[in-house]
């Protein structure tokens, strides 16, 4: 599985569709090719220290090998950011919310901004 490298790749993600979970920010974009998924990954400086966040780096690659071959569409480039429960949860967790922002990033389309939506007029939800 390739590695997205370039500012310019996690960019363009952060651009594009977002799903998030427990554990972590799902970025996902199309490139429009056939080619594999790419993986980028994204842990910030308030997470931790740089041991903190190379051993979150290194459970969101796990997570990824296990889940992106399966669940992961071909063309896409997928950046994890990382949240603070992705430390202490527990590996088990990790791929279940992998799977479900995955799922999520792809599923039904967002409702259209010009819907009517109770909080849009004004009163409270149903």
């Amino acid at each position: 599985m390739d590695r997205l490298r370039k500012r310019g790749d996690f960019l363009a993600a952060a651009k594009a569709e977002k799903a998030g979970v427990a554990s972590l920010l799902l970025q996902g974009r199309n490139r429009r090719d056939a080619g594999d998924p790419r993986l980028g990954f994204t842990v910030t400086k308030k997470i931790g220290n740089a041991v903190v966040r190379n051993r979150i780096r290194r459970r969101l690659r796990a997570v990824a090998e296990a889940v992106v071959p399966a669940a992961g569409r071909p063309g896409y480039d997928y950046v994890m950011v990382a949240r603070q429960s992705a430390l202490r949860a527990p590996f088990s967790d990790l791929v279940r919310d992998l799977e479900r922002a995955i799922s999520r990033l792809h599923g039904a389309p967002k409702r259209r901004s010009d819907d009517p939506s109770p909080r849009a007029e004004g009163g409270r939800p149903a």
